[in-house]
C-alpha cells in the first residue's frame, strides 16, 4: 500500500530500558476493550494504513502477536510492530508481526495505534509528560495511544486513552472473581495517577466513591461480582460521577470516565 513506513534502522530509540516483566495472556482485558471501545475500532477500521506499535513488548513477545490477533478480530489486515529499545530483545517477525529496535520516537513509524503498557510505570512521573508528547507526535492523525498497567496475571489493568489532543479517558479493568473491591486497582495505576491518589485528588474520590458504591450494592453479590458491579457504577453515575455505560454484557468489570474526571489538580 503506497504510503506505508518500516521502522528505521537509523533512529535512534528513545526511552530506557525497562524490566521486560511478561507472561502468556498478561494483557487481554486491555485487548477486549480495544477491539469492542467504539473509539478505537473507528480509528483502527478507517485507517488508510492500520499500524499498530507494540511498544515495550518484554523479554517475550507473546503479547504482541496476541494483540495482532485480536486485532484482526475488526480489521483482517492489521499490521504490528513490536519494538523494544534492547537489541537482545528484538525476535524474528512471524505470523505476520514484526519487530524492531525503538522507543518513544516509534522508530519513524507511523502508526493509528500504540499500545504501551508496563513501560511509564518505570519511570518517574515528571517523565510521563515528555514521553506522551513524543509518542503522540509521531501517531498517525487520528492516531491514539493507550499508556497501560496491570499487575503480573493481567488481573487488576488501567490504562489510560489518548490522541494528539493529550488525554481522552481513564479505564479500570479488573477480574470479578479475584478482585475484592475497586480501590484494589489503586496499585496498577498509571504513573500519571499513582502518586495522586491521595485525599483532595479527583482519582482518589472516584476510587473512595466506588468501593462505597461496591458495599452499598453488597445485597446483589448472591448473583455474581459482575451484576453486583453493574448495580455499583449504576449508583456512581446516579452520584454524579460520569461513568461509562456500555451497552453490552462485559466479561470484565470496567470502570471508565474521561479524563476531565480524574486528571491531577492543577493540570489541564
Amino acid at each position: 500500500m503506497a504510503g506505508r513506513t518500516t521502522p528505521h534502522s537509523l533512529t535512534k530509540p528513545v526511552g530506557n530500558i525497562t524490566r521486560g516483566t511478561t507472561a502468556v495472556n498478561r494483557l487481554r482485558r486491555s485487548d477486549r476493550w480495544l477491539i469492542n471501545d467504539e473509539f478505537v475500532a473507528d480509528r483502527l477500521r478507517g485507517a488508510p494504513d492500520p499500524l499498530v506499535v507494540d511498544l515495550g513488548y518484554g523479554a517475550s513477545p507473546w503479547t504482541t502477536f496476541e494483540l495482532a490477533a485480536r486485532l484482526r478480530t475488526i480489521r483482517a489486515d492489521v499490521r504490528v510492530v513490536g519494538l523494544e529499545i534492547d537489541p537482545q530483545r528484538v525476535v524474528a517477525g512471524r505470523d505476520g508481526v514484526a519487530f524492531a529496535r525503538g522507543g518513544f520516537e516509534l522508530a519513524g513509524l507511523r502508526p493509528v495505534l500504540v499500545r504501551a503498557f508496563n513501560v511509564l510505570r518505570q519511570y518517574p512521573e515528571a517523565a510521563v509528560g515528555e514521553a506522551w508528547s513524543t509518542v503522540l507526535a509521531g501517531l498517525a492523525p487520528d492516531g491514539v495511544l493507550v499508556d497501560g498497567t496491570c499487575d503480573e496475571l493481567g488481573r487488576r489493568c488501567a490504562w489510560i486513552l489518548l490522541d494528539r489532543h493529550g488525554p481522552r479517558s481513564l479505564t479500570l479493568a479488573w477480574d470479578p472473581f479475584t478482585v475484592e473491591r475497586p480501590s484494589d486497582l489503586a496499585e496498577r495505576l498509571p504513573k500519571a495517577l499513582i502518586h495522586r491518589n491521595v485525599p483532595g485528588e479527583p482519582i482518589h474520590a472516584l476510587l473512595t466513591a466506588a468501593d462505597r458504591a461496591w458495599a452499598h450494592a453488597a445485597p446483589m453479590a448472591p448473583y455474581g461480582p459482575r451484576v453486583r458491579w453493574r448495580a455499583a457504577a449504576r449508583a456512581l453515575h446516579a452520584e454524579g460521577f460520569p461513568i461509562r455505560h456500555y451497552r453490552r454484557r462485559l466479561r470484565d468489570n470496567v470502570l471508565s470516565v474521561p479524563w476531565s474526571a480524574v486528571a491531577p489538580l492543577g493540570t489541564s
